[in-house]
């Protein structure tokens, strides 16, 4: 791989091997073709390929049906002459380091290929990627001052308008790096946040994700010149500049942060008020004993595909990171009868912004509520061990799921190295191999589901009246049957059901 000179920053002398820059292609497409090549999602050449349980996929065809006319950008060249840009991706170059906290070239090279496909799916053109050595970051320019110099020359020479960095930046990092290399520069975390708002459907899904982005932009508000002044009020001018006006006033940038603060504290009371209509909805699930299934999973780990081939949801699927936000719960049934429902939630992702943890903490909560949690893992990728480790991080800050029994489900099993899914079953002591795509092991899969959800607890052998037509009902969605008989004074029905509907059937039951 190409070397680039050393920064001018006191380092080692490995220093001078630090800058790796990625091969260089001339055709957009085979630039993204090529970053993406071994980023192990699984991606198919023309775009997602779906199976028969993925239904006509309406939502998919709504969102493919915009897409961006190239050629038409009026972006600025020099990023200090707005106060505000909504962000935009269109070309972009990607940044990232290695060598401190344990972090190899190796783990670097697939967290900036993972960048890459976030790139991608925000909408973006993906030119160039750099890896830079160095012991830690540079507390002004992220990179040091000589290798942004020299990030600046590769933006321009690719025609690049974003730099993205493979980290959470400072404020002040963020500024001082955009002032060298002259276009836009955001972090992962603010891309990641893009890519949320594009996806959020619902309506709590909006708010938790514009709670996030506040969040996120409070500490990062800047301004220039007549953005930065007081605010005046009455007889401005001469001595006295009227009332409103006297002492130190109140700055632009200060009225921005109150009213963000403002706009946050009504997210947060929305959110609140959204919170008891899906506890309520839990609730009524727990007080006819159906049980939960959780899907959770690495973004693009197969979740959606996995909910379809097991229940036939038809909930939208694309090969694209955070394709799909909003949680889906549907019902299913077990060979022997018994109801329960899987719900498919938000994937995670290395270094998840904890404002979304902190947003999403209603919706992570159906995990922490399930009676089962099915770990999906994305086979084919090459660290699946670290997309584990990433998930049960995140997994670690939700209320109870450390209490739910886990099952890793290994997906995508029909382009997956059998090398790798083996070495992942040796460390893993629960684990089944599936393919949602092709159906390969899904059968299995719901057997052990059947074979994991909890029981009903007490066995009954009892003479229920016909006119108590409803406990039978009742016996047979929520409990399990061994023999049913029809008598002359009544249904006689031996099996399990829970405490609460046992009790019952004891005080109608004909002796």
């Amino acid at each position: 791989m190409p070397q680039t000179p050393s920064d001018n920053t006191p380092n080692d002398l490995d220093d001078r091997d630090a800058v790796v820059g990625l091969p260089e292609r001339d055709v957009a497409d085979e630039v993204v073709a090529r970053v993406l090549a071994r980023a192990g999602t699984a991606r198919a050449e023309g775009g997602t390929v779906h199976s028969a349980h993925d239904g006509d996929q309406l939502d998919l065809a709504e969102r493919a049906a915009l897409r961006r006319v190239a050629g038409l950008s009026t972006e600025l060249q020099d990023v200090t002459e707005v106060e505000y840009r909504q962000l935009r991706l269109e070309k972009v170059v990607l940044v990232g380091l290695w060598g401190s906290d344990g972090v190899t070239a190796d783990d670097a090279e697939v967290s900036l290929r993972e960048l890459s496909a976030l790139a991608e799916t925000a909408g973006s053109e993906v030119l160039d990627g750099l890896l830079q050595r160095r012991q830690k970051p540079d507390p002004g320019t992220y990179l040091g001052s000589g290798k942004a110099a020299e990030l600046a020359g590769i933006v321009a020479a690719c025609g690049a308008d974003t730099v993205v960095v493979d980290a959470e930046l400072a404020p002040s990092q963020r500024r001082s790096l955009e002032d060298v290399v002259k276009v836009k520069v955001i972090d992962r975390t603010a891309l990641i946040l893009d890519i949320f708002a594009q996806h959020a459907k619902s309506r709590e899904g909006k708010a938790q994700v514009e709670l996030a982005q506040m969040e996120y932009m409070l500490p990062r508000l800047r301004g220039w010149g007549e953005s930065m002044s007081r605010q005046a009020g009455g007889q401005v001018g001469g001595a006295g500049a009227g009332m409103g006006s006297r002492g130190p006033g109140e700055t632009k940038i200060e009225l921005d942060r109150r009213r963000i603060r403002t706009r946050m504290a009504k997210l947060r009371r929305e959110i609140a008020a959204m919170a008891p209509s899906r506890a309520t909805k839990r609730g009524s699930r727990r007080r006819g004993h159906i049980p939960s299934v959780a899907i959770v999973g690495y973004t693009n780990a197969g979740k959606s595909s996995l909910l379809n081939a097991l229940t036939g949801a038809g909930v939208l699927v694309e090969n694209a990171l955070f394709a799909t936000l909003d949680p889906t719960i549907r019902r299913a049934q077990t060979e022997d009868g018994r109801v329960y429902t899987l719900a498919d939630t938000v994937g995670f992702v290395r270094n998840l912004p904890h404002q979304l943890v902190e947003a999403f903490r209603s919706t992570l909560e159906e995990a922490g509520e399930a009676d089962l949690m099915l770990h999906v893992v994305d086979a084919s990728h090459p660290d699946p061990e670290g997309q584990i480790a990433a998930v049960r991080t995140v997994l670690a800050d939700v209320p109870g799921a450390d209490r739910v029994p886990e099952v890793v489900v290994l997906n995508k099993a029909d382009v997956a190295d059998p090398e790798t899914v083996a070495r992942v079953r040796l460390h893993e002591r629960r684990t089944i191999v599936v393919s949602a795509h092709s159906g390969e092991g899904i059968d299995n899969l719901l057997e052990l589901i059947a074979r994991e959800l909890p029981r009903p607890a007490v066995e009954i052998d009892a003479v229920v009246p016909y006119d108590r037509g409803d406990l039978v009902h009742r016996i047979h969605e929520e409990g399990e049957i061994d023999e049913e008989e029809h008598l002359g004074t009544g249904t006689r029905i031996r099996g399990r059901v829970d405490a609460d509907l046992a009790a019952q059937i004891a005080s109608v039951a004909v002796r």
